[in-house]
């Protein structure tokens, strides 16, 4: 049992390390299509603002703390409400405005003027490359894959496991119209069976005219990488969505930088942020941000109402599971910024935004 136990620890630690350390590694060839990007050079994507690379002795310091550091509180030890949501409840929502709905993590359902798009589905159990080990769901989905509505387009932030679920593609191949990805992440679609004709790539600042709007692809400082030598082989970023009655941003995954301000400046202000709050740690500060951080960069973007994301559903870092919750909504109150906590499941609008609810403090 010991010996099994440790094959399992090495394996997750394995995953995590991919995950967080993939961006120091050599990068395989990406798409010729890549070369067009004014971000990719030397073989691999980059962010606007050079990040220094970890070195050795980070790496293996972190290593050790992966090993090492005790986890405290890292997995709920209440149950996760989460509201039961049927495809007749979808349905019955009026098309002439956008409605949204949280998933789990950073997992987000849209109808958008009767058309459902969906951003960085993940339905799987594990955010893992392992379907037996690896940081694993606190709750369940609100809604079945299969029972979703067909789904006009996915929208992709990047390649890593908690936001590019493969099992969750695939099931979404048939039922998807498009698949809006950042430069490369085409490749592994197609790869793993999805039509050339279904996906669009997009660069930093492209945008895409829809009948709803414009989508936009904007920065991040991040990183990709899904093995042990892709590492920024594909694009990372966000997402604006604006309709003519609303502004709406999606963070993917980021460090703080100045970017935010100048996505505000070009498209804001946004009725409504999701921005990235958990997942940080002192050993990645520059790819993922504070609780504090991300106030700041929803202020930067001028955010009307943010609701933090990319928390709740998955253990992906060493800081307790609610820690992202208890200082975001200290800073918020700080900073004189109005937060949306809605529970999985709960489906609003944007002139019906849910008030800041401590869920995540309740006993179930």
């Amino acid at each position: 049992m010991l010996a099994i136990k440790i094959i399992l620890s090495v394996l997750a630690m394995l995953g995590l390390a991919i995950y967080f350390i993939n961006v120091n590694l050599v990068a395989k060839p990406a798409p010729t299509a890549n070369a067009e990007s004014e971000h990719f050079y030397g073989n691999k994507f980059h962010n606007e603002q050079p990040r220094t690379p970890l070195s050795f002795k980070d790496t293996a310091a972190l290593w050790v703390r992966f090993f090492t550091e005790k986890k405290v509180d890292t997995t709920p030890d209440i149950t996760i409400p989460v509201v039961p949501m049927q495809r007749a409840d979808l349905d019955a929502l009026s098309n002439d405005a956008l409605h949204l709905v949280k998933l789990g993590h950073s997992s987000v359902l849209l109808k958008v003027y009767g058309e459902y798009w969906l951003i960085d589905p993940v339905f799987s159990e594990r955010a893992s490359p392992f379907s037996f080990v690896g940081p694993k769901r606190f709750h369940q989905p609100p809604i079945d894959l299969k029972d979703l509505p067909p789904i006009d387009k996915v929208l992709i932030s990047h390649n890593h496991y908690d936001h590019l679920d493969k099992a969750s593609i695939k099931a979404l191949m048939a039922k998807t119209q498009q698949f809006l990805v950042p430069k490369g992440i085409d490749g592994d679609l197609i790869n793993w069976g999805i039509e050339a004709n279904k996906i669009i790539t997009f660069d930093w600042w492209q945008e895409l005219q829809t009948h709803q709007g414009l989508i936009a692809f904007t920065p991040t400082q991040h990183f990709s990488g899904r093995g042990m030598g892709d590492g920024n082989s594909t694009l990372w970023g966000s997402w604006v969505i604006k309709t003519p009655q609303e502004s709406l941003f999606f963070s993917g995954d980021s460090g703080y930088f100045a970017g935010f301000k100048a996505i505000g400046d070009r498209y804001g202000p946004f009725d409504l942020t999701l921005v990235e709050t958990g997942a940080y740690d002192k050993g990645w500060a520059d790819i993922h941000m504070t609780p504090e951080q991300s106030v700041q960069a929803h202020i930067d973007l001028q955010g009307k109402v943010m609701m933090p994301i990319h928390n709740g559903t998955f253990d992906l870092a060493f800081h307790t599971w609610h820690d992202p919750f208890d200082r975001v909504v200290n800073e918020a109150e700080n900073r004189n910024v109005a937060l949306s906590t809605p529970k999985f499941g709960h489906v609003f609008s944007l002139d019906t935004l849910p008030p800041l609810t401590p869920w995540w403090k309740a006993t179930q």
